[in-house]
């Protein structure tokens, strides 16, 4: 099939998995190298929908794909094997990155822009798992901005408010993710998102999304919703016993069961649909096993978010293949279908990655007739 008669979300697919290169140097791009995902990706507009793409991966310095020197107004053009396949736009760099802290650190390592509209930060760039090799998520890079110099280990509520407040007058972001590495404690992450949405919410209406793993006490979700968080997001990432045990083993202690029990009380605070879970698709769960676990999940109330995996430089899956278009559009039109029946979609969701969408072509399928 040529590229000319691929579907959007095709596209987006094949972009995803082989990245692209720049035919010349782009001054100003905007761009992100290492830390937590989407990393080593740009983000690109194409028909005016924001698409996060591989861009500082080893399999981007080879993709198929190139990029001309976007214009003064960022527009560029997209090619592959010298046939031009579509116009596209570079997404600026954000106004606020230009700012800092009365103490002097940058705004952009506070909090970071995803996508073009999305405030994303990871309250805390420290986990408790990422130093042992017996422990860590293979595909995890949490600490290669902080040893960049790029971010901070732990930002203050203040420093967050700050950055938020100043992200949506200058940029006018309209929702912010609150990730973070996890701590040795049995609320998982779940204070510090309390404390962090407290103090944003006070300086800015923003919606929010929380991320962290599902603590040893329920009674933190609600507490993190009556802090001033919209949405949340718990992320298997991968689903088979072996694969979770292999690729994520610190993680891997807790079971999917403890998983779907957070899940069910996480949606009683939240309500169907503004609970989420990351799904990376290509490392070795079958199509069937990750819509098994979709339609599962769905019947639950929470949103499945399948994102193709991108290996990230420096992590030891920096060289795993990422899935190829025709394994993702097999999950992802499927998958639309069972949202569809199911009463959810990521447009629905009030803050958090699912709602933008652009890691993932799984917005395109969910948007076609």
């Amino acid at each position: 099939m040529s590229m000319a008669a691929l579907r959007p979300q095709q596209l987006i697919s094949e972009l995803q998995s082989h990245g692209f290169r720049l035919d010349a140097a782009a001054g100003g791009l905007h761009s992100r190298r290492g830390g937590a995902g989407p990393s080593d990706h740009a983000a690109i507009l194409i028909d005016g929908q924001p698409v996060m793409v591989p861009l500082h991966t080893g399999r981007a310095l080879h993709s198929p794909f190139v990029a001309s020197r976007p214009d003064a107004a960022g527009a560029a053009t997209l090619s592959r094997d010298g046939q031009h396949v579509a116009r596209i736009a570079f997404a600026r760099p954000p106004r606020f990155y230009r700012l800092q802290t009365l103490d002097g650190v940058p705004y952009s390592h506070i909090a970071t822009l995803h996508s073009t509209d999305v405030l994303a930060t990871t309250v805390l760039q420290t986990c408790t798992r990422y130093q042992s090799r017996a422990k860590a998520c293979q595909f995890c890079s949490i600490g290669q901005s902080l040893a960049a110099g790029r971010t901070i280990a732990h930002k203050t509520p203040g420093q967050l408010a700050e950055v938020a407040r100043a992200a949506v007058l200058l940029d006018g972001v309209r929702h912010m993710v609150l990730t973070t590495g996890t701590p040795p404690t049995p609320d998982r992450g779940a204070r510090v998102m309390c404390d962090s949405a407290t103090a944003i919410r006070a300086a800015v209406d923003l919606p929010l999304q929380a991320q962290f793993e599902p603590p040893d006490d329920f009674a933190w979700f609600r507490r993190v919703r009556e802090a001033g968080v919209d949405s949340l997001g718990m992320h298997l990432e991968v689903l088979t016993p072996a694969l979770r045990q292999r690729l994520m083993p610190g993680k891997a202690a807790i079971p999917p069961e403890r998983y779907d029990e957070a899940f069910a009380a996480a949606v009683e605070v939240f309500g169907r649909g503004q609970v989420s879970t990351y799904i990376l698709a290509g490392l070795g769960d079958s199509r069937e096993t990750i819509l098994a676990a979709c339609a599962r999940l769905i019947d639950i109330g929470v949103y499945p978010f399948v994102v193709p995996f991108v290996p990230i430089s420096g992590t030891p899956l920096e060289d795993h293949p990422a899935p190829d278009a025709a394994f993702m559009d097999a999950v992802l039109a499927p998958l639309a279908g069972l949202l569809q029946a199911g009463g959810l979609s990521g447009t629905a969701m009030k803050a958090g990655c699912g709602k933008c969408g652009a890691c993932s072509a799984q917005s395109r399928y969910e948007a076609r007739p």
